[in-house]
């Protein structure tokens, strides 16, 4: 995001700790400017009063809201409004709701609709539709730089990070298997808004793609090119398939789509999209003792 980027914060303070004030407004720094600063709630109650100095020390304006009925947040409603008006003045790019509570989806989904950039920020029990719907969501307790602790939740959502990982790589690499790391980066957080790898002990993306033993990574000027490892075991028990194949038809070549019929009898776990193809005849291709013509497989002579 461009350091020019204008962005309205809106802080529930019924629902987030004073204690995180510096870190949400470090982190937005990052993004951009801030125009508007506003925290919500009703400021006769003796629970908000740690955020007083706060919000005076930080030129943060409370919003005063009184609580009307027993059980109903109007804090909720005050920021909606706001955000609502501050949307049809054109006076912000992005905005920054500061929530761990998910009446704000509908919110943050309204505003996305309108072309503004939305960053969510919450605490870890923030329900998932609140930070799926933003463009980005960060976790206060990483923010804040509390110890995160790996558990086994912690190894699904990495398991399951990988398999996108090596998704995005097969669907946007170029010629030659591989996407630029900060692209890689985009296509991860623009299918998981709540991807940071700080939730995972990191402070960069590409230490952290270091730990998955699938991928290589290759440096070219000042560019950081990723692709998947192939399992080189296995790659040339296929080679030596296609081989025998190619050559026992007598020397005259193989038809490509038969070729790969005969492989898979042969392999019946063979799939193309696992060295990070989507045809067959790229995957040949790229291997050194075969060459294609009118759809004939050949072997190579040396």
């Amino acid at each position: 995001m461009s350091s020019e980027m204008r962005y309205a914060v809106l802080i529930d303070a019924d629902n987030v700790a004073s204690k995180y004030t510096r870190y949400i407004l470090d982190e937005l720094s990052n993004y951009g400017v801030v125009t508007y600063k506003r925290v919500y709630g009703d400021w006769t109650r003796t629970n908000l009063a740690s955020w007083k100095n706060m919000a005076l020390d930080n030129a943060i304006t409370p919003v005063q809201q009184y609580s009307y009925t027993t059980g109903k947040n109007a804090t909720d409603s005050a920021m909606i409004i706001d955000a609502m008006d501050i949307l049809y003045s054109d006076n912000a790019d992005g905005f920054c709701i500061v929530s761990s509570d998910s009446d704000f989806t509908r919110l943050a989904i309204r505003l996305r609709e309108s072309g503004k950039h939305v960053i969510g920020m919450g605490e870890k029990k923030t329900p998932k539709p609140f930070s799926t719907a933003c463009n980005l969501f960060k976790y206060l307790e990483v923010l804040a730089e509390e110890e995160v602790q790996t558990n086994d939740s912690d190894k699904v959502e990495l398991k399951t990070l990988e398999s996108a990982i090596i998704r995005i790589i097969a669907e946007n690499a170029n010629l030659e298997e591989e996407i630029n790391i900060g692209e890689l980066g985009s296509r991860l957080q623009g299918r998981y808004p709540d991807f940071d790898v700080r939730n995972y002990g990191y402070s960069k993306f590409s230490q952290f793609l270091k730990d998955f033993d699938c991928l290589s990574f290759r440096q070219v000027g000042s560019s950081i090119l990723v692709s998947q490892k192939s399992d080189k075991t296995e790659l040339q028990q296929i080679e030596e398939v296609l081989v025998e194949l190619v050559r026992g038809n007598g020397g005259k070549g193989y038809n490509l789509g038969e070729l790969k019929k005969q492989l898979c009898t042969k392999m019946p776990d063979f799939n193309v999209k696992t060295y990070g193809y989507s045809k067959f005849s790229r995957f040949v291709e790229n291997l050194p003792d075969f060459r294609i013509k009118n759809n004939t497989v050949m072997i190579c002579e040396k």
